[in-house]
């Protein structure tokens, strides 16, 4: 007989015919299980006064189910592997999309982060290496607020002087555009001596669709420098640098016109004549 669970109509039935006095046997039977399961059943859900109560057990029954479902997604040999990794001071994000890149897991860089969170709960010491800390408090009064500020960056005086005189191949100036709400998103790199110009459809201008979409491109230009805005989309940098060594380099704040190239390069309609990538969007 193969096994299956007791239906919430087939405990209402066992309920009447304990009640009319059937044996467990004739009630087994009549619903087409065996009576050590008709057995158990009436002793998990007995009620104080020693009767059988249905709505009761379906209920209890719905419960266990539902607890029974709620199995790890993730196995424990992916987290001692996550764990490795932020002691090496790997970003969430990052491991995130080298997991996923090397198939070894579909682990969301926000699983990670509930997992550091439920670690330091239990008195880990897993959030010590993170290399930013989130700010849950509001700033004092007076004090200067640094939500949103990039910190560390290369100022765009510091490239090499390949990228400087636009004499060697392989700088790129790097930008972001959308519409409003936020979607239809495209990233645009533009060698800054070819005018190669590469467009990069994203689903949203989240780190993390930036990282997933530009690392693979970066390998297969062999990008040597980046050079982008102030930007939020671009915070994650580091990550991008730790994985592939190329550097990024910044233009001051509110001074679009030091990278030229690609501003110009949205209009493509100018007597500049852009050569596109044919595999671009």
């Amino acid at each position: 007989m193969n096994f299956r669970q007791i239906t919430e109509d087939e405990r209402y039935t066992i309920s009447r015919m304990k009640v009319s006095g059937h044996t467990l046997t004739q009630i087994a039977q009549s619903i087409g299980k065996h009576k050590s399961s008709i057995s158990r059943e009436l002793k998990r859900n007995r009620s104080p006064d020693g009767s059988y109560r249905p709505d009761h057990a379906a209920g209890h029954a719905r419960v266990m189910l539902s607890r029974s479902r709620k199995k790890p997604q993730y196995s424990k040999q992916i987290f001692q592997n996550v764990e490795r990794q932020l002691k090496q001071q790997w970003a969430p994000e990052q491991i995130s999309l080298i997991f996923r890149k090397m198939n070894l897991s579909e682990i969301s860089y926000s699983t990670i982060y509930r997992y550091i969170k439920l670690d330091k709960k239990n008195g880990g010491l897993l959030h010590t290496n993170l290399r930013q800390y989130r700010k849950w408090r509001r700033k004092k009064n007076g004090s200067p607020d640094s939500r949103g500020v990039l910190r560390g960056k290369r100022p765009l005086d510091n490239r090499p002087p390949g990228a400087l005189n636009r004499s060697t191949r392989g700088h790129f100036e790097i930008d972001l555009m959308h519409g409003k709400p936020d979607k239809d998103c495209i990233l645009t790199l533009v060698d800054r001596k070819t005018l190669y110009t590469k467009i990069i459809k994203l689903e949203n201008k989240s780190n993390e669709e930036v990282l997933k979409k530009l690392i693979p491109v970066i390998f297969k230009l062999e990008i040597k420098t980046i050079s982008a805005d102030n930007g939020t989309e671009w915070h994650g940098f580091r990550e991008i640098e730790r994985i592939t060594g190329v550097l990024f380099y910044f233009a001051k704040p509110y001074h679009s016109w030091e990278r030229g190239t690609n501003e110009k390069s949205r209009d493509f309609g100018t007597s500049t004549k852009i050569p596109r990538d044919k595999n671009s969007l």
